[in-house]
C-alpha cells in the first residue's frame, strides 16, 4: 500500500470519527451586526467586520474584529475587541476580562470589570467609579505609533538620499546640455 493511499484512509477515518460541534445560543457573524434585545440573551457573540450591541445579557464571551462593542447591561465572561471601540453604559458589568487592542474604551459610571482591564495602543476613558477586580493596564496609541512614524521618516529620508545620489551619478556621466 502506497503512502498516498494510507494517508487517504487515515483522513477518511478521521473525517467519519469526528463528532459535530454544537453551538447553542451562540452568535457568529461576518459583515452583519449582532443585536441582543433587552430581555434576551446569547451565549457567545463573535463578530468579524461588524458591531455587537448587547442590550440584554451575554452569558459567554464577546469578541469583535474590526467593529465596535456596546454593553448595556451584563457580559458574564470576557469582552475582547481588535481595532474597534468598546462602550459600556452606566452600571454595566463584565464578569472577567475586558481587552481592547488598537481601539478606544469608554466606560460609564459604576461599571464593574471582574478581572483585568487592558487597553493596548488605544484610548481609555474610565471614571473613578469604575471597579476593576484585577489589573488596569493602559498603553496609549502614541506609544506604538510614535516610533513607527519615526522609523517611517528615517526610511523616507534614506530612500530620498539614495535616489538623489543616483541622479547625481547619472548626470555626471552624461553632460548636460549635450555638446555640439
Amino acid at each position: 500500500m502506497t503512502i498516498q493511499r494510507l494517508l487517504a484512509v487515515f483522513l477518511l477515518g478521521a473525517a467519519f470519527a469526528t463528532s459535530p460541534a454544537f453551538a447553542d445560543h451562540d452568535a457568529v457573524h461576518f459583515f452583519s451586526n449582532i443585536h441582543v434585545a433587552q430581555n434576551a440573551y446569547v451565549h457567545d457573540a463573535v463578530c468579524f467586520f461588524c458591531n455587537i450591541d448587547a442590550e440584554g445579557e451575554v452569558k459567554g464571551d464577546v469578541v469583535v474584529f474590526f467593529g465596535n462593542i456596546h454593553i448595556a447591561s451584563k457580559a458574564d465572561h470576557d469582552v475582547v475587541s481588535f481595532f474597534g471601540m468598546v462602550t459600556a453604559d452606566d452600571n454595566a458589568s463584565v464578569g472577567q476580562d475586558m481587552v481592547s487592542m488598537f481601539g478606544a474604551v469608554r466606560l460609564g459610571e459604576n461599571v464593574s470589570v471582574g478581572k483585568d482591564l487592558v487597553s493596548m495602543f488605544g484610548m481609555l476613558r474610565a471614571p473613578e467609579t469604575v471597579t476593576v477586580g484585577g489589573d488596569r493596564v493602559s498603553m496609549p496609541g502614541w506609544f506604538f505609533f510614535g516610533p513607527m512614524i519615526l522609523i517611517g521618516m528615517v526610511v523616507i529620508v534614506i530612500v530620498r538620499e539614495l535616489r538623489s545620489r543616483r541622479r547625481r551619478q547619472y548626470r555626471m556621466n552624461y553632460p548636460f546640455p549635450p555638446q555640439p
